[in-house]
């Protein structure tokens, strides 16, 4: 290993040594130092559009960039000068001028960049004209919305919609004090490339892209008192949500979670493991059925929303690699409305279904209309694990304080390996557990497929299930989506089962989850599943006892007629996501 070059410089007066390549601005962090910042971000590329991290470097007529500029040996940088203050108060009085001020009703307000920083350097009125535009926000479909008012052009949701996902739904237009982010030619997300993936409002500073807020909806719901209404929680929203509640990253804070929604008045609380659990004997089925008759393959996944809504619009000729399996998701939902009205004595029409989701695409996954039957929606509402936040906050709730508590039965127990299904490469590691024992009638030894695990873009592995062996690829984000469909277009591609999941890490990086959530903290929330894997008493999705109890009772076998009408559905080409009132 080749040693590293430390460069030598002082920021304030303070002596600092880091590796060459370092920026200003890490440097400064290094040592306790926060220069301000908007359009930087710790996952992508430096842009120094904002210039609010401008830094006073002696012997330089004018001030650098800190997010942008590496530190070179015995550079002397200044962070707290006059001129340096004067030009960050500038910039935030320039931007404050073209910003919708309304932020006591903004979706961010006490969790806005920009209003931190006015806070920081006191910026109460401003000094320059109010110059802002009228520009409404587009609240068309049922997860994001954005809003031209309060963007402050900083580019983040430009480089992770172009750079993460590979789609560039936003871009840049027009010029000079014209210019703004919008979509091509300024339409609807959902008329454009857009998959609602959610990035964007993962990593926008400000309000203006946002997730459709469902709050008031679930709490009416919570208030009727001839509503029953239920939950399910997806596995990476247990080590996500402790982040807002003063825990350190990848905390896991299942018992509390379960506590804090049965405080909110759920009337059951369960989990998305159990179904997750359910994916993997039909997916996993469907995967043999397929390699046994000759189906078509290599078998895509398909419990991520954003890559469903991506293959619809970018690959529709591939349809057919798609499992048909819903997602965990709508499997509970297509559960609760069946069996669980018949175990528990309600009329179907008096059940709410509410999910609580990483992601922003599941919102729209729940309004799909063959998420459903007889009119009726099989999940009625979707929270991100953002809105989940605002409930606890809304009803004061001391998180840290709470007791622990289980998940309610019958649809309460999950295996290891649904809990893994939050992680790139879970869905492919539970299918291995259940298959491989299928085949061989042995259990994976060891049962970890370690093959899979990582944060590396593209994974592949080849296990031997006696009969035959069998490849497998796992990737994540869109952008490597594409490269993988391209080269399954070229008949490139020998796998036999291939996961795709549309965010960065899988679901625990989702477009829905706490703000902040970088790549560093995705790594320790994988880790997390994997304690949680560890811990539990089943580990393999066929072993779960409410899973074998399900089949004996209701659904007969993997596979079977009723699976296929509840548990299955078909994709298509579309051009536009469906449009909604």
């Amino acid at each position: 290993m080749e040693d590293v070059q430390m460069i030598h410089l002082k920021i304030n007066n303070l002596p600092v040594s880091v590796p060459k390549g370092t920026k200003i601005l890490q440097a400064a962090q290094s040592i306790g130092i926060d220069i301000p910042h908007l359009c930087f971000h710790p996952d992508q590329r430096a842009k120094a559009r904002c210039r609010i991290c401008s830094v006073e470097v002696v012997g330089n007529r004018r001030l650098l960039a800190a997010c942008s500029t590496e530190v070179w040996e015995g550079m002397e940088v200044f962070t707290d000068s006059q001129i340096v203050r004067d030009t960050q108060v500038g910039i935030l009085q320039l931007i404050m001028a073209d910003h919708d001020k309304n932020c006591l009703t903004c979706a961010r307000n006490h969790r806005c960049e920009l209003q931190e920083l006015c806070a920081r350097f006191n910026i109460q009125i401003p000094n320059v004209p109010d110059v802002t535009k009228d520009r409404k926000a587009e609240n068309t479909n049922p997860s994001i919305v954005r809003n031209p008012a309060k963007c402050i052009k900083c580019g983040r949701c430009v480089r992770v919609c172009k750079d993460t996902q590979g789609i560039e739904a936003l871009t840049y237009a027009s010029r000079s004090d014209d210019l703004i982010v919008t979509t091509p030619y300024n339409l609807s997300m959902e008329k454009t490339d857009c998959t609602l993936c959610g990035q964007c409002s993962l990593v926008c500073p400000t309000g203006a892209i946002v997730e459709k807020d469902d709050t008031q909806v679930v709490l009416n719901a919570l208030q009727d008192p001839n509503t029953h209404v239920i939950v399910q929680v997806a596995p990476a929203v247990r080590v996500a949500l402790g982040d807002a509640f003063g825990y350190e990253s990848g905390a896991i804070v299942t018992g509390q979670m379960v506590t804090a929604l049965k405080m909110l008045g759920f009337d059951r609380v369960f989990d998305t493991n159990f179904s997750a659990d359910l994916t993997i004997m039909e997916e996993g089925s469907e995967l043999l059925h397929r390699i046994q008759n000759g189906g078509v393959m290599p078998m895509l996944t398909s419990c991520s929303p954003g890559w469903i809504n991506f293959i619809e619009k970018h690959y529709p000729q591939l349809l057919p690699h798609l499992s048909t399996a819903k997602s965990p998701m709508s499997m509970f939902g297509a559960i609760s409305k069946t069996y669980y009205a018949k175990q528990a004595g309600v009329p179907v029409k008096n059940i709410f279904t509410v999910a609580i989701m990483p992601c922003t695409a599941k919102k729209f996954e729940a309004a799909r209309p063959e998420m459903g039957r007889d009119g009726m929606r099989d999940v009625d509402a979707v929270l991100t694990t953002r809105e989940f936040i605002k409930l606890i906050r809304y009803v004061g709730l001391s998180f840290k304080d709470l007791p622990e508590s289980e998940f309610d039965s019958p649809l309460g127990t999950g295996s290891g390996a649904g809990a893994i299904f939050g992680a790139t490469g879970g869905v492919m590691e539970a299918a291995l557990r259940t298959v491989y024992e299928k085949v061989t009638g042995k259990e994976a030894q060891p049962l970890e497929f370690h093959d899979v695990r990582g944060f590396a873009g593209v994974k592949e592995a080849t296990y031997d299930l006696g009969v035959r062996k069998v490849k497998v690829a796992v990737c994540h984000t869109l952008l490597n989506a594409r490269k993988m469909m391209d080269r399954l277009e070229k008949g490139e591609c020998d796998y036999d089962f291939i996961e795709i999941m549309a965010c960065p890490g899988g679901c625990i990086g989702g477009g829905g989850q706490p703000y902040d959530t970088t790549n560093e903290v995705r790594k320790k929330r994988i880790e997390a599943l994997y304690e949680i894997d560890k811990g539990l008493p089943y580990r393999k999705s066929h072993e779960n006892p409410d899973i074998i109890t399900l089949y004996k009772d209701f659904l007969g076998e993997p596979l079977s007629d009723t699976s296929h009408h509840l548990l299955h559905t078909d994709y298509h080409q579309v051009h536009k996501l469906y449009e909604f009132e």
